[in-house]
Protein backbone atom coordinates (compact mmCIF):
# COMPACT_ATOMS: atom_id res chain seq x y z
CA UNK A 1 0.00 0.00 0.00
CA UNK A 2 0.69 3.83 0.17
CA UNK A 3 2.89 3.21 3.54
CA UNK A 4 4.72 1.05 2.12
CA UNK A 5 5.66 3.28 -0.61
CA UNK A 6 6.62 5.72 1.89
CA UNK A 7 8.79 3.68 3.81
CA UNK A 8 10.80 2.92 0.70
CA UNK A 9 10.86 6.41 -0.42
CA UNK A 10 12.13 7.41 2.92
CA UNK A 11 15.14 4.55 3.06
CA UNK A 12 15.72 6.14 -0.41
CA UNK A 13 16.13 9.54 1.06
CA UNK A 14 17.98 8.61 3.45
CA UNK A 15 20.75 6.40 1.17
CA UNK A 16 21.47 9.43 -0.72
CA UNK A 17 21.82 11.71 2.32
CA UNK A 18 24.68 9.10 3.20
CA UNK A 19 23.54 9.86 7.18
CA UNK A 20 25.68 8.66 10.20
CA UNK A 21 23.31 6.47 11.85
CA UNK A 22 22.31 3.13 11.04
CA UNK A 23 19.02 2.66 9.63
CA UNK A 24 16.33 -0.39 8.32
CA UNK A 25 13.82 -0.50 5.85
CA UNK A 26 10.60 -3.39 6.02
CA UNK A 27 11.60 -5.79 8.85
CA UNK A 28 9.44 -7.62 10.72
CA UNK A 29 9.35 -6.21 14.55
CA UNK A 30 10.94 -9.90 16.02
CA UNK A 31 13.73 -9.60 13.84
CA UNK A 32 14.47 -5.90 14.76
CA UNK A 33 14.27 -6.49 18.52
CA UNK A 34 16.16 -10.02 18.54
CA UNK A 35 19.91 -10.35 17.72
CA UNK A 36 19.35 -13.84 17.15
CA UNK A 37 16.46 -13.21 14.49
CA UNK A 38 18.91 -10.72 13.16
CA UNK A 39 21.52 -12.96 12.66
CA UNK A 40 19.67 -15.10 10.09
CA UNK A 41 19.42 -11.47 7.63
CA UNK A 42 23.09 -10.70 7.39
CA UNK A 43 22.71 -8.18 4.14
CA UNK A 44 20.28 -5.98 7.14
CA UNK A 45 21.92 -2.51 7.79
CA UNK A 46 21.85 -2.78 11.66
CA UNK A 47 24.85 -3.88 13.39
CA UNK A 48 22.45 -4.06 17.07
CA UNK A 49 18.28 -4.61 17.80
CA UNK A 50 16.35 -1.48 16.31
CA UNK A 51 15.97 1.40 19.43
CA UNK A 52 12.80 2.94 16.96
CA UNK A 53 10.27 1.22 15.22
CA UNK A 54 8.13 2.59 12.41
CA UNK A 55 4.30 1.53 12.25
CA UNK A 56 2.24 0.86 9.48
CA UNK A 57 -1.03 2.67 11.67
CA UNK A 58 -2.08 3.87 14.57
CA UNK A 59 -3.71 0.97 15.69
CA UNK A 60 -1.26 -1.69 14.99
CA UNK A 61 1.43 1.96 16.96
CA UNK A 62 -1.13 1.56 20.29
CA UNK A 63 -0.67 -2.06 20.50
CA UNK A 64 2.92 -2.38 19.93
CA UNK A 65 3.81 0.26 22.19
CA UNK A 66 1.86 -1.06 24.91
CA UNK A 67 2.80 -4.44 24.53
CA UNK A 68 6.82 -2.96 24.34
CA UNK A 69 5.88 -0.97 27.91
CA UNK A 70 4.59 -3.94 29.62
CA UNK A 71 6.93 -6.43 28.78
CA UNK A 72 10.10 -3.97 28.09
CA UNK A 73 10.76 -3.11 31.64
CA UNK A 74 12.04 0.04 30.64
CA UNK A 75 11.14 3.47 30.25
CA UNK A 76 8.80 3.81 26.76
CA UNK A 77 8.88 7.64 25.60
CA UNK A 78 5.97 7.91 23.48
CA UNK A 79 4.16 7.86 21.66
CA UNK A 80 5.02 11.09 19.89
CA UNK A 81 3.57 13.14 17.07
CA UNK A 82 6.19 14.72 14.70
CA UNK A 83 5.57 17.47 11.85
CA UNK A 84 3.15 19.48 14.00
CA UNK A 85 3.96 23.41 14.23
CA UNK A 86 4.24 23.09 18.09
CA UNK A 87 5.67 19.94 19.99
CA UNK A 88 2.99 17.42 21.09
CA UNK A 89 3.34 14.36 23.28
CA UNK A 90 0.18 12.01 24.30
CA UNK A 91 0.10 10.60 27.75
CA UNK A 92 -1.71 7.88 28.75
CA UNK A 93 -3.46 6.94 31.75
CA UNK A 94 -0.82 3.89 32.44
CA UNK A 95 2.47 6.82 32.16
CA UNK A 96 3.82 6.94 35.24
CA UNK A 97 4.79 10.54 37.28
CA UNK A 98 8.28 10.08 35.69
CA UNK A 99 7.07 9.27 32.06
CA UNK A 100 4.97 11.97 32.80
CA UNK A 101 8.20 14.52 33.68
CA UNK A 102 9.93 13.21 30.82
CA UNK A 103 6.94 14.15 28.21
CA UNK A 104 6.90 17.92 29.98
CA UNK A 105 10.59 18.31 29.34
CA UNK A 106 10.45 17.21 25.66
CA UNK A 107 7.85 19.59 25.29
CA UNK A 108 8.85 22.55 27.21
CA UNK A 109 12.56 22.03 24.82
CA UNK A 110 11.17 21.18 21.24
CA UNK A 111 12.93 18.06 20.82
CA UNK A 112 10.06 16.16 19.63
CA UNK A 113 8.93 18.93 17.30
Amino acid sequence: GRWLENLREAVALLDQRRVTFEYEGEMAPDVALNPKLMGNYPFSRLSQPANVLVMPGLQSANLSAKLLRELGGDSVIGPMLVGLEKSVQIATMASTASELVTLAVLAASGIAK
